[in-house]
């Protein structure tokens, strides 16, 4: 198929690696000191890498390639979250809604003291959050999963303290977040982004839509992706 693609210059490509770190998708690897595209059906064409490249090496072309394989590609992240961490596979079946039971240690009562709120802005869900609101001037924003506000214990402390939260969920709402997400991008002066998700597969929808916000915005604004594990550990970032 005819699709946009990256396409890297090794002349100029000097080898400082910045792209293949700023590849979420594992497309571009180092191969005898040059980055390489190695895996065309992982690149989205989102050009990620592009901001990262200090020697504007990188740019899009419209040519032959394999499809983008997203599900290539959330496999491959999962395979190397699990060899890195040595944890077991998850379950067959949906991920999402494989049942699980957690067993945590019961804290003395006198080690029991209610944390503060980090939370900064009200409404929080995506869906009914305003395009325009003065809380998103020069905000880092967080767009988190709602799962993963349980499952990580401190939460408010690591993701929300100093950012304004937006939250969903991409396998119950109804419809797309990239258009709602695009307008907050372009409309205000956001800082960061930092995109929380599970590690299940169903939760790639809110980090998708994410980067085509990104890429649809016209703007370069930073940003990461936080993998958190049904058990509440982070898996990568």
């Amino acid at each position: 198929m005819i699709r946009k693609i990256i396409h890297i210059d090794e002349e100029k490509c000097n080898g400082c690696g910045a792209c293949a770190a700023a590849c979420h998708e594992g497309a571009i690897e180092m191969v005898n000191g040059k980055a390489k595209l190695t895996r065309e059906d992982y690149c989205d064409g989102l050009g990620d890498c592009l901001p990262a490249c200090p020697v504007d090496a990188i740019h899009f072309e419209e040519r032959e390639a394999p499809a983008y394989n997203e599900a290539a590609v959330l496999a491959a992240k999962a395979q190397k979250v699990q060899n890195a961490h040595g944890a077991e596979p998850l379950p067959c079946g949906c991920p999402g809604s494989q049942s699980r039971t957690l067993r945590r240690p019961t804290p003395a009562a006198a080690s029991i003291a209610p944390p503060d709120s980090q939370l900064s802005q009200w409404p929080v869900q995506i869906k009914l959050v305003p395009v325009n609101a003065p809380y998103f001037d020069n905000a880092n924003l967080l767009v988190a999963a709602d799962c993963t506000a349980y499952a990580y214990g401190n939460y408010h402390n690591a993701f929300i303290r100093n950012h304004i939260t937006l939250i969903g969920c991409p396998k119950l709402d109804e419809g797309d977040y990239t258009e709602k997400l695009t307008e907050i991008l372009k409309n205000n002066a956001i800082k960061s982004v930092t995109v929380v998700r599970m590690e299940v597969p169903c939760c790639g929808g809110i980090e998708r839509a994410v980067k085509n916000a990104l890429h649809t915005s016209g703007k370069f604004i930073p940003w990461r992706v936080v993998t958190i594990s049904t058990d509440g550990r982070i898996l990568d970032e």
